[in-house]
């Protein structure tokens, strides 16, 4: 249910009415938007007709349902759309984030230079993954946490906050302490555990969509998170797997303006997955700034030929630098800006 207190309802009326909802056994979350705050009551729908009597109180001025199976992640809860603030950057808003880096750390040299290429070109996150989900157990794995502290320095020189992958609930507190924002990545989207684990961190939390995940399953998901007390949760469209063998995944553009429809949270794309093919990142990318993306995720790679993992995916940076342009006279074209 949603609790739509009057314009102008203090604090103390505010916490007047969490006490009530958490009295009848809801947990009660309160978004302040710009002219009036809304209360979300989340628990047991059975139980929901007790607090329509909340309405009887003088500075409520209405209790509704929520009609979606996600409630906090609705637009019904919210109607303004969320910003995730992230090191001095700001996701969701005017300006467009690119994320930008290589799929895995190899080294200490390699993630510095491509650091460095990336900011030069115009990003504004790095990405790099330390622990590597592969479907081969012979394949690649990653550095762990050595690749965490070489991503460490890479932020020290460049400045650049950090995106990257954690995978299992006991890992969460180690990448935390390193990481701007954590990634769940797509095989993750559904490990309940982990998402209610680093909702306890209050991060920034990158939610990709699962290869098979409905865009329902996907919010739900997210909402694990939210209702975990935290509410920076960005949303990644990385490809869904469908009967196509051309491209790595179909690359899922509906899911913008679905996701606009349906959610208040911000929405970046991952052409890079979403192809398999360095050559189509371009188009995909400059595709999701004008469906309305708040974002892009980029693998980039100074030597793509010699990558331990997803070496075919990733730019070069020269190629990088020239598709940022592009990307910028998009965003100049649809109203947002690099």
């Amino acid at each position: 249910m949603i609790i739509v207190l009057r314009s102008g309802a203090t604090d103390a009326e505010v916490e007047a009415v969490c006490r009530r909802i958490e009295a009848m056994g809801y947990r009660a979350h309160t978004i302040r938007g710009e002219v009036r705050t809304v209360i979300g009551a989340v628990g047991d729908d059975r139980g929901k007709e007790r607090l329509r009597s909340l309405e009887s109180i003088e500075y409520v001025e209405a209790v509704t349902p929520i009609l979606q199976p996600f409630k906090l992640a609705s637009r019904e809860v919210k109607r303004e759309a969320t910003t995730v603030p992230v090191k001095g950057i700001t996701i969701g808003g005017e300006r467009l984030v690119v994320m930008a880096g290589p799929c895995s750390v190899e080294s200490r040299e390699q993630v510095l230079e491509v650091a460095m290429r990336v900011k030069a070109a115009g990003a504004t996150v790095l990405r790099g993954g330390a622990f590597k989900p592969r479907t081969s157990p012979y394949a690649f794995q990653g550095l762990e946490e050595e690749g965490l502290k070489y991503l460490d320095e890479a932020r020290r020189e460049t400045g650049l906050p950090i995106v990257t992958e954690v995978m299992e609930p006991d890992k969460v507190d180690v990448v935390a302490e390193h990481a701007d924002v954590l990634q769940i990545g797509a095989r993750n989207v559904q490990n309940f555990s982990l998402l209610r684990r680093v909702a306890e961190t209050r991060k920034p939390v990158l939610l990709k969509r699962g290869m098979s995940t409905t865009i329902q399953e996907w919010l739900l998901s997210a909402e694990y998170v939210l209702a975990g007390g935290n509410p920076h949760v960005i949303l990644c469209e990385r490809g869904i797997r469908t009967f196509e063998p051309t491209t790595r995944f179909t690359l899922d553009l509906n899911a913008i303006p679905v996701v606009k429809k349906l959610s208040h949270l911000p929405i970046v794309v991952d052409p890079s997955h979403g192809t398999g093919h360095w050559e189509y990142v371009e188009a995909m990318a400059l595709a999701a700034i004008a469906a309305g993306a708040d974002g892009l995720i980029i693998e980039v790679h100074p030597k793509p030929e010699d990558a331990l993992s997803d070496g075919p995916q990733s730019l070069k940076p020269d190629r990088f630098a020239k598709v940022m342009e592009r990307i910028a006279r998009v965003a100049e074209a649809v109203g947002r800006r690099l």
